[in-house]
């Protein structure tokens, strides 16, 4: 990585000397804010049996979420800026975030304590390298963004604390759980155990080279110390994640991208088949370490994978997309979910054919899988931190997800979600489930 990191820096070093001139109109403050409040609910469904992971099948009708970011941004000299964003989240998802692999709420994390809690979800300072003849394009304002013109080709490094997902897997259509599928495994792809706490957010350095029709984008990031942990691990010769992703935009009357990302996670996370032998020996010492209650002090687990992300405009009114990921699938999920194969697709259709221009309209389809190594520990008997039922009838996880989203005010949105759960966490003897959901958002 340090090496590609040096190598990109010497690139820019050599090529901008050409750039033109920034123009002087950029912002030097950015303020922008968000609320999100989503009620979810589902019926009573039909299970054969439920472990200590397992969607409660009773009817669950008021499990709440609530998020509100206020998100900095000043700039520091020309090209330079830091970002600041303090966040609060407070609820809980259905069952407490357990029982569906494609957990129904994006909003949600696996947090033992509901009650609203105070913290630091980004800090970090980016930097632009224009390149030799680089043009400049005009930006609008956003969530750590800062309006103004930015070289359209460059080197951008960031470095601080963020979410990977803010730089990686970007999609039009399907990206974003507080305004569009709130799926988890549409908002990124479901078999890239993205590095992350519990609440989503890493510390590291992404380097991006990106010109006006591509971009290859590379990180170096912390994993946690623990499966779905807070504390990070910051011995980073034997924990951390490695992600790489090229993208191909291209423009005219259909404008649309493609994204390529490949990732390497090393961490402490045991190994599904190594663990269920030595449970049949007698030994469950590592049992507990998938579920998160405890760190494992054993290096040595490598997670890799790759996905593939695409996004294609049809009209000017409606946009599909694309999906499809795999991972190796041998050791622990350790900050994600678990997902080892996903595919996903869907359509966004904008509602200018009933007057409705800003409200939107999106339906889509995942199927998500896993392993052999994990279907054998799951019907052992054995626990992940997000599923697990006692026992295995396994069948591939099947989501459906329709939602509808129209603007309320200038600044307020409320959508209304269905998704139907074929095979929750993966089991043909529990399910099919209803989810229905409420959701609220606010941005300024």
């Amino acid at each position: 990585m340090k090496k590609i990191i040096g190598a990109l820096v010497l690139f820019n070093i050599s090529n901008t000397g050409n750039a033109q001139s920034i123009p002087d109109s950029n912002k030097k403050w950015g303020y922008h804010f968000q609320f999100t409040a989503i009620v979810q609910g589902h019926p009573s469904f039909k299970a054969k049996y439920s472990g200590d992971n397992s969607l409660s099948n009773t009817a669950e009708t008021n499990a709440l979420s609530v998020t509100s970011t206020l998100y900095f941004g000043r700039q520091l000299w020309k090209n330079a800026s830091i970002y600041s964003n303090a966040e609060i989240a407070g609820g809980e998802g259905i069952s407490s975030g357990k029982g569906i692999a494609g957990f129904t709420n994006g909003e949600t994390y696996r947090i033992g304590n509901p009650a609203p809690a105070l913290y630091l979800a980004r800090f970090y300072f980016q930097q632009y390298f224009p390149l030799k003849n680089s043009k400049y394009e005009k930006v609008d304002g956003e969530a750590n963004q800062l309006e103004g013109d930015i070289p359209s080709s460059r080197i951008t490094i960031t470095a601080g604390k963020f979410s990977v997902e803010d730089f990686f897997d970007n999609n039009k259509y399907s990206h974003d759980p507080r305004t569009q599928f709130m799926n988890w495994a549409l908002m990124s792809n479901g078999a890239w155990d993205y590095p992350a706490n519990t609440r989503g957010y890493t510390s590291g350095v992404v380097v991006e080279l990106i010109k006006p029709l591509w971009a290859i984008r590379l990180s170096g990031v912390v994993e946690p110390s623990m499966a779905n942990g807070m504390r990070m691990d910051y011995n980073i010769s034997k924990a951390h994640g490695l992600t790489v992703e090229v993208e191909k935009d291209w423009k005219g009357n259909k404008p649309g991208a493609i994204r390529v990302l490949a990732f390497s996670n090393s961490s402490q996370a045991p190994n599904y088949s190594t663990t269920l032998q030595d449970v049949k020996n007698g030994d469950s010492t590592s049992v507990a370490v998938y579920t998160g209650e405890k760190e494992w002090k054993k290096y040595g687990g490598i997670k890799y994978g790759f996905g593939i992300n695409a996004e294609q405009e049809i009209t000017k009114d409606a946009g599909a997309f694309f999906r499809a990921s795999w991972n190796d699938g041998k050791t622990a999920t350790w900050a994600f979910t678990e997902i080892d194969r996903s595919v996903s697709a869907g359509l966004n259709i904008k509602g200018n054919r009933w007057n409705r221009g800003e409200d939107h309209v999106g339906i889509a389809e995942v199927i998500n899988g896993i392993s052999t190594e994990h279907r054998n520990f799951l019907n052992a008997g054995l626990y992940g931190f997000i599923i697990g039922d006692g026992k295995l009838n396994y069948g591939a996880e099947a989501i459906t997800e329709i939602y509808y989203q129209a603007k309320i005010a200038k600044t307020l949105f409320a959508s209304f979600d269905y998704q139907f759960v074929k095979n929750p966490a993966y089991n043909k003897d529990r399910g099919q489930v209803h989810v229905f959901a409420v959701r609220a958002h606010v941005e300024l």
